[in-house]
């Protein structure tokens, strides 16, 4: 405890600190949130330790509120240590934990509204948005601005439905909810079969007797996993700690929350990217009081403040989008085992395709493994086949008196009848949206590319135009070449022009597609998922949204269009990423009472990828993938360090990059590649080249990458993103 008048560090949630002096005006410990100004504009910081500036005292600031609240000594030490491991700032990492700028103010009043379901208004895509922002809150009152944010609407929008009455106002007040009130129970009314009881005993004897340990519960598609970790969670909240269930943020489903619901008698506290600022406030505040004990959360429900956290479970812990690259480059689950090390409380990965650094811990001994290799109720696993199409050639069809190149062979067109005639649902997986990928000139080879990125624009025949899915622009779709005149002509397949071959093939079919354009938000998703268990749909057509989490008893036959799309990029992940998503995706045929049947594309049927798949031999096929990236020292193996700087001007990004490279350390067991042009060269009209840093398994690079950094002076318009273990290589 610091008495009044002692100077203390105190860090404030910024990208370009490590912390500030100040004076204490009252009693505080380490760790204790309180307010400061910088530049005279206010933040809410943390207490760090003792001030260390050696200013004069004259020059040193009081504090200008200290809070009644703080955060573990635990927090603070896993924010020095992912800040040393990840080599963000401090303050950055900081930042990630008081993201939600009014949690110490008094709600701001504004004028609430609130959604009229009985409005006879005619609901246009937009309207509809702003009709599943409601319904994703619990249809509480919105502002305009929560209303806008969350929907992605204009603000005429939201005017219109004003008028018209389908929003509604309805009062000042600041957003009551009952999240307070959620207290969960185990309901009793699920069966853990052998596989599952063993499991779940296991990691609740790590739970009982604490300390830091970490379990792979590692079960095939349809084997009861979440129920498994569902009892863990119990197991550690009916103990009086806080648990965080972790997932990516496309398997947060109405089916999933209506099975929490069922298992614990009281629906979720759920956090994720759309919430109103209400919502997210009422959460991060009663996180940090500890009265919300549990919660579903993407990737940033770690950073919430927790007091208690007793139990961290990352569901389909492979999943590469717990890999965060915006707001500092982080890995969520690789953070989160890090936090539950420094806090000694037990971590459950779970996934039915495990990323090969966790295989490899296992292997090592340093996480328990916990197998469940049958899947729950007695639904048998699909029948996997390729179809060769070398031999299997898709023949055209027409559209009107167009003659079209066809993308589905004949032994899948027969499948996806015989499936339907059997009154039976199937799905048709493409990861690629839109109609066509490459626009091009025939005659002079001229192709559509982005002028702000170094990609090509892709057709999306929905929106009528050309869109980049870099940065998001859109062109109206030329119908001769800018170049020489001639007409333009559109190749290759995205699940639209899939959608346009089945209607000609299968023209009674009922389809729908599921893409990040289709699928805008979790209620959009919900819609579908409920048209699907109604057998509204008979065909869906969609990417890798429908790779995770969705259970549909009525779907027998899955065909993967392209299954070699993955196979060969640079990236040494390549065969690892293609596994684990057409595993997933071939997961959800056959999860009901009839057998499935999942059916794979391919140019390449003996590519150990596809007999793995096939021959449901996932371990020899990771452990000869694990044995290459050994002799390569890739991870993990070996530890590697993307340095990707990014300028405005070619130039002065060119010399920069000398600069550095001059600068450069000879590394003792490793190695400092390039700079060499990265694969995406331009995007958002910033040019980025990159550096690639090696070395062993036990190397210590952050250190020397960060002095090597520090040795040369940044010009303006410069940026360097620093990425540890990099699964993104563009």
């Amino acid at each position: 405890m610091f008495n009044p008048g002692t100077i203390v560090k105190v860090l404030i949630p910024n990208a370009v600190n490590n912390g500030y002096d100040y004076r204490l005006t009252a009693p505080a410990s380490i760790g204790t949130f309180v307010r400061v100004t910088v530049m005279n504009r206010p933040y809410i910081g943390v207490i760090w330790g003792c001030g260390d500036s050696g200013l004069p005292e004259s020059k040193i600031k009081d504090i200008v509120h200290i809070y009644d609240t703080s955060v573990p000594i635990t927090t603070l030490q896993w924010i020095k240590r992912m800040s040393d491991w990840t080599l963000m700032p401090l303050g950055a990492v900081l930042r990630l934990i008081v993201n939600v700028p009014d949690a110490f103010m008094p709600p701001r009043t504004e004028q609430l509204y609130t959604y009229n379901p009985d409005s006879t208004m005619r609901m246009t895509d937009n309207r509809l948005a702003v009709s599943d922002a409601f319904a994703s809150n619990d249809n509480d009152a919105m502002s305009v601005s929560d209303i806008q944010n969350i929907s992605h609407v204009s603000a005429a929008v939201v005017r219109t439905m004003i008028k018209n009455g389908t929003l509604t106002p309805c009062s000042m007040r600041p957003i009551q909810n009952d999240l307070y009130t959620y207290e969960y129970c185990d309901v009793g009314n699920i069966k853990l079969n052998t596989e599952q009881q063993s499991a779940a005993d296991k990691i609740g004897t790590s739970i009982a007797s604490g300390g830091f340990s970490v379990h792979l519960l590692d079960g095939i598609t349809g084997s009861g996993k979440t129920q498994v970790y569902f009892d863990s969670a119990w197991r550690a909240y009916s103990r009086g700690g806080q648990v965080l269930l972790m997932m990516p943020e496309i398997a947060l489903t109405a089916q999933f929350m209506a099975r929490f619901a069922s298992r614990f008698g009281a629906p979720p506290v759920v956090w994720h990217s759309n919430l109103t600022a209400a919502r997210r406030r009422e959460i991060w505040r009663g996180v940090l009081s500890g009265k919300i004990r549990m919660v579903i959360g993407t990737r940033s429900a770690l950073f919430l403040p927790w007091q208690d956290l007793s139990l961290i479970v990352i569901d389909e812990e492979h999943d590469t989008s717990y890999k965060q690259e915006d707001m500092g480059n982080y890995h969520a689950r690789d953070m989160a085992i890090l936090r539950a090390n420094i806090s000694g409380i037990p971590v459950v990965l779970a996934s039915a395709t495990p990323a090969a650094e966790t295989l490899e811990n296992v292997n090592l001994g340093k996480y328990t493994h916990l197998r469940l290799t049958s899947r729950f109720g007695g639904a048998q696993l699909p029948e996997i086949k390729t179809i060769d199409l070398r031999q299997n050639r898709p023949c055209p069809y027409i559209v009107g008196e167009t003659e079209n190149n066809g993308f589905l062979s004949a032994p899948l067109c027969d499948a996806i009848g015989e499936t339907l005639s059997n009154g039976h649902q199937a799905m048709l997986f493409i990861n690629r949206r839109g109609f066509a990928p490459i626009v091009q000139c025939q005659k002079c080879g001229w192709t559509a590319t982005c002028p702000d990125c170094s990609v090509g624009m892709t057709y999306h025949k929905r929106l009528g135009k050309l869109l980049c899915h870099m940065c998001g622009r859109t062109t109206p779709l030329m119908k001769e070449c800018p170049s020489c005149g001639t007409g333009v002509s559109m190749r290759g397949a995205g699940l639209e022009k899939i959608q346009e071959e089945v209607s000609v093939r299968f023209p009674n079919a009922r389809t729908a597609l599921v893409s990040s354009d289709t699928i805008s938000s979790r209620q959009s998703l919900e819609r579908l998922v409920a048209k699907m268990e109604s057998g509204e749909i008979d065909i869906v057509i969609g990417t890798q949204i429908l790779a995770k989490g969705h259970h549909f008893p009525n779907l027998t036959l899955v065909g993967v269009i392209d299954s070699d799309m993955g196979l060969f990029g640079t990236d040494f992940r390549a065969s690892e990423h293609t596994f684990q998503q057409l595993f997933q995706v071939a997961g959800r045929a056959g999860r009901g009472s009839h057998p499935g049947t999942v059916l794979l594309q391919t140019y390449q049927p003996d590519h150990p990828v596809l007999l793995a798949i096939c021959d449901g031999d996932r371990d020899s096929f990771m452990n000869s993938d694990m044995a290459g990236r050994k002799l390569a020292q890739m991870p993990p193996y070996g530890q590697l360090i993307a340095v990707i700087i990014e300028g405005q001007r070619e130039s002065v990004l060119s010399q920069f990059c000398n600069d550095l490279s001059n600068a450069a350390p000879i590394l003792n067991g490793g190695k400092i590649m390039g700079p060499i042009a990265a694969q995406i060269y331009q995007v958002r009209s910033w040019y980025r080249m990159r550096f690639l840093v090696s070395g062993g398994r036990n190397a210590n690079l952050q250190p020397v990458v960060s002095k090597w950094l520090s040795s040369v002076r940044v010009p303006a318009n410069i940026r360097i993103k620093i990425d540890v273990n990099p699964v993104n290589f563009m």
